[in-house]
């Protein structure tokens, strides 16, 4: 092969996407997609409803189990302890690295190889369910694809690499196809995450878009047969808005500049904790366990309020957050900011998770506490605070608005252009700031292909 080529030599031209499109190989595919779409829909959901469960059981059920007239308020040590050890077992002993680490930033691409998948759920059920704060969507975006992976390979193992990743692709869109409320924001969020762009754009998307409709209604379905609710994120009885201010423009602007500050320090707390971890992570990581069970009994002690509002990665706690988290005290909120940020740190460098639903939450926390300013109201306050959060700790700008904006149902048309103008003023802050203190350490997830999404 020619190591120098011809510059004047004509370029090789890109494939036509309709042509692909057209092609009866793509179509099955894209067949191929939809049926994969139901089994990992149907995973997925098991995996978000034993969350759930065990949430349940080990929090509120066990204590009454063991003797305890009402829930210690110590109680959270000994789980988070636990999770801490259990993650570090799962991360040292099993193969592969148990999913991405979560202080490296959100990625979508690449998919484990089926002998890696059991780590992805142990790890990631020892820290959703034990109360690390970190959300279930980079488990189930990796679950997803290896198992999209996987069940092409089994069906044709001379399957072309490129046909893999589409496969793998589409098992990610399903697995979080709800989960953020619509099939279209999680469908964003990895299509933005993985830098998906060009002309080829819809090739690799249909499939994708295709599993992710259909896990939608396997999710709907299964919230009907089963009894067990819904696993998607909705902000319910929100108080309505229509017409956002001038006052209301300069506080976006405020709260995108504070936001980036404030996932900094996230971030270079994560990243200077991080090599401790990565030297002694069974020694470690339990301890974190305990710092961060400690954070959520200081805040419980001093506010009356629940350790779930530091604990857990804030999703179900997020809407009474925002119905009653106004009536709080500042100092409250200020304190559930404080300890709910340094747990999302500590979780960060040493827990499998992903990193959305925090960043959601500490941002609602922060627009309740500027709901309190001259001129602002609630409901666009927590829209800014979550779009300028979300896109100060993920980098999306894009799917950031559609968070912010989505999720606030019929105010989202009043509200987005303040949330537009607080993420842009948030992610050109966000990319000027300095790179956090501390050196980022090896340990990915390893990519099987290119990038799935």
């Amino acid at each position: 092969m020619d190591a120098h080529p011809d510059p004047s030599a004509p370029a090789k031209p890109s494939p036509d996407p309709l042509a692909v499109i057209r092609s009866n190989g793509y179509l099955r595919l894209l067949l191929l997609a939809g049926l994969i779409g139901v089994p990992v829909s149907i995973v997925a959901y098991g995996f978000l409803a034993l969350v759930d469960w065990l949430q349940e059981y080990l929090f509120t059920e066990l204590p009454g189990v063991l003797g305890f007239a009402d829930v210690p308020l110590w109680w959270p040590f000994p789980l988070l302890a636990l999770s801490g050890l259990l993650v570090g077992l799962c991360i040292q002993r099993l193969p592969g690295t148990s999913g991405h680490p979560p202080s490296e930033g959100f990625k979508a691409g690449g998919f484990p190889q089926p002998r890696e998948l059991p780590g992805v759920v142990l790890a990631a059920l020892a820290t959703l369910a034990l109360g690390a704060v970190l959300g279930p969507e980079a488990p189930l975006i990796a679950l997803g694809g290896g198992l999209g992976a996987l069940a092409i390979r089994l069906i044709k193992k001379d399957s072309p690499p490129s046909a893999v990743a589409v496969i793998a692709s589409a098992g990610s869109f399903a697995a979080v196809s709800t989960l953020l409320g619509s099939p279209l924001l999680g469908a964003f969020l990895l299509m933005e995450a993985s830098g998906l762009a060009g002309a080829m754009l819809g090739v690799g998307l249909l499939p994708g878009l295709l599993a992710s409709g259909i896990g939608s209604l396997v999710f709907v379905g299964l919230d009907s047969w089963t009894g067990l609710g819904t696993f998607s994120l909705a902000l319910p009885d929100l108080p309505s808005f229509s017409t956002p201010t001038a006052a209301m423009f300069l506080w976006a602007l405020v709260i995108g500049v504070a936001c980036p500050l404030l996932a900094w320090g996230i971030r270079a707390l994560a990243r200077i904790v991080r090599p401790y971890v990565h030297a002694h992570r069974l020694l470690v990581t339990p301890v974190l366990g305990l710092v961060i069970a400690g954070l959520a009994v200081l805040f419980a002690q001093v506010t009356g309020e629940g350790t779930g509002e530091v604990l857990f990665s804030g999703q179900s706690a997020l809407p009474s957050l925002i119905n009653d988290g106004a009536s709080w005290p500042l100092g409250a909120v200020g304190l559930l900011i404080l300890c709910k940020a340094l747990a999302y740190g500590l979780s960060l460098s040493a827990f499998r998770g992903g990193p959305v639903f925090p960043a959601m939450f500490v941002g609602a926390a922060v627009g309740i506490a500027a709901s309190h300013l001259p001129g602002m109201a609630l409901v666009p306050a927590v829209g800014v605070g979550i779009g300028a959060m979300c896109v100060s700790m993920l980098r999306l700008p894009l799917t950031s608005v559609l968070l912010a904006t989505v999720l606030l149902s019929s105010d989202a048309y009043a509200v987005m252009p303040l949330v537009i103008v607080a993420v842009v003023v948030a992610h050109v802050i966000t990319g000027r700031l300095s790179e956090p203190p501390g050196r980022r350490l090896s340990g990915a997830l390893p990519s099987a292909g290119p990038s799935t999404v």
